[in-house]
């Protein structure tokens, strides 16, 4: 599989209206969910799809126990509360009761199910955009920037309404506050989760010289002046762990696969900055596929065992605070490493381990090893140079250069109101936006790839069905999941909920000519259990 594998991400949007500096942030957040699931140009014809629960299953821990949900804590119920996912394999298709009133007709405004195969809803108080599974590196890029038009759209929206309201993609408020940007793979169960523990620790730790979107102030709260690479590292606080929103790990431990549970696990990943850097988020999610199929092989080298730190929190918050990557991390052995150290072992043996089994690599495996290459010689020779392909040089060279001209200290309200409008979504507003067009930003997609991607679901994974069927049958679609979607059949005496434990199937290639062909939502189903 190398760097191809099932991909998702869950990016929460730092909301503000600078007209009511005080709005609740989660009327607010539900404010904009219910604007573009509305009117929305990927919302579909009629009412917003609801979510389907099915399968959420958060207070399972990988570890090999499950939390007790009155021992958790609020933030970590996601799930309905009123439905426990179930276990043991699912039936193909599962006849459920059809309600007059409650659940599937509870309003929907802040959950919406998009063509494109997306969610968009509210989240701890902002809004979230999940992307749709993806199948390798550049598709998860293309999909998380479809995010962005999502919410520009949503922007427009509330605007024609009368209401100012402004969405960064960003991580932190700089007053104490993060919200996450996560991600998410599809791992082979076969692999032992304690050494998804051992070797992946040092990597998350110093993966944000890649793919960090950057920072004005140190500290959860800004308290000391400076910049640094990454957004989240301030809020890292322990090694392992199944929260979330508070005692972050680098480690999360939540076992909850959406997918054939005997075969997979999903990793879900929440270190990980919100980046608007198209070569960032491929590096982000390209080299960990690779390090996840270094250890799927089975062949781990013991390079890696001697990668082990001292102390991983704080190694995170000191690779962070480092832009010149010269700071040595205390290594289990008495050694120290600085973080490109570590991440050149990281390429070297996984690029070993490709010669040694793949013959001719795909196309996206040699792009993550040539790219992940490139920007690591070039921040060994110039940092400034890999400014590019990486955010938080580009933010640095930017905020540093204003900063000597005007002879600020990092604390100025300047450098700090730069940093934010950097995250900007509204283009007349956005840095990103101005560098781009100035080509100091490297694409790999246009814009116009990027709007398609807004609208239409990828063809290479169960996504396509979902999207698919929204958009052709929004009004027979009583909710949609990640693993299932449920179809309100006319005529039909229940709900038939349609399962999809294998993300790699209901593909356009396998099901696209039967949706196609078909002329109603029944025969649609007809034709599927049919085939």
């Amino acid at each position: 599989m190398t760097a191809r594998r099932i991909i998702g991400m869950e990016t929460e949007f730092g909301i503000l209206e600078p007209g009511q500096p005080y709005a609740n942030p989660i009327v607010l957040s539900s404010e904009i969910v219910e604007a573009y699931g509305a009117a929305g140009a990927a919302s579909g014809p009629g009412a917003p799809v609801r979510w389907d629960f099915h399968g959420e299953d958060p207070l399972n821990d990988a570890r090999g126990f499950r939390m007790e949900r009155a021992a958790a804590h609020p933030s970590q119920l996601t799930d309905d509360p009123d439905h426990m996912a179930p276990s043991g394999d699912a039936p193909r298709l599962e006849r459920l009761a059809r309600p007059e009133t409650g659940d599937l007709l509870r309003p929907r405004a802040a959950n919406a199910v998009l063509t494109n195969g997306a969610r968009l809803y509210v989240d701890h108080a902002h809004p979230e955009y999940s992307s749709p599974e993806t199948a390798n590196p550049r598709e998860t890029v293309l999909w998380d920037r479809a995010g962005e038009v999502i919410m520009d759209e949503a922007m427009r929206l509330l605007s024609a309404r009368g209401r100012d309201v402004v969405i960064y993609k960003n991580n932190v408020d700089g007053k104490g506050a993060a919200y996450g940007s996560h991600e998410n793979y599809l791992v082979e169960r076969s692999v032992a989760f304690v050494d998804i523990i051992r070797y992946l620790t040092p990597f998350f730790v110093t993966r944000p010289i890649l793919c960090g979107a950057g920072r004005v102030g140190v500290g959860q709260k800004s308290e000391v002046p400076g910049f640094q690479i990454s957004q989240r590292a301030d809020y890292v606080e322990n090694d392992i762990g199944l929260e979330t929103t508070f005692n972050r790990p680098i480690i999360n431990t939540r076992d909850e696969p959406h997918a054939d549970s005997a075969r997979w696990r999903r990793l879900h990943v929440i270190g990980g900055d919100a980046n608007l850097f198209d070569i960032s988020t491929l590096l982000k999610v390209g080299t960990t596929s690779l390090v996840l199929w270094l250890l799927e092989s089975g062949e781990v080298p013991l390079d890696l065992d001697a990668l082990q730190l001292e102390d991983p929190v704080t190694a995170t918050w000191e690779v962070s605070h480092d832009p010149s990557l010269t700071v040595g991390l205390d290594m289990h052995d008495g050694s120290t490493m600085t973080a490109l150290d570590i991440q050149q072992v990281y390429l070297d043996v996984v690029r070993r381990a490709v010669e040694r089994r793949e013959q001719h690599p795909d196309f996206d495996t040699q792009e993550i090893l040539r790219r992940w290459q490139d920007v690591l010689d070039a921040l060994r020779c110039d940092v400034i140079s890999a400014a590019p392909q990486v955010e938080w040089v580009a933010k640095y060279a930017l905020l540093e250069g204003m900063r000597q001209r005007g002879n600020l200290s990092w604390d100025n309200d300047k450098l700090r109101a730069l940093d934010l409008q950097w995250h900007d979504l509204r283009p007349e507003r956005s840095i990103v936006h101005r560098l781009d067009a100035a080509g100091r930003v490297e694409r790999i997609f246009t814009p116009a790839q990027v709007a398609y991607a807004a609208l239409h679901a990828p063809e290479s994974t169960r996504a396509y069905l979902r999207g698919a069927l929204i958009e052709r049958f929004a009004d027979h679609v009583a909710a949609a999941g990640w693993d299932g979607i449920v179809l309100d059949v006319p005529g039909y005496e229940h709900l038939v909920r349609l399962p999809l434990l294998r993300p790699q199937k209901a593909t356009r290639e396998l099901v696209g000519g039967i949706l196609e062909g078909s002329q109603s939502v029944e025969d649609f189903l007809i034709r599927l259990m049919q085939g």
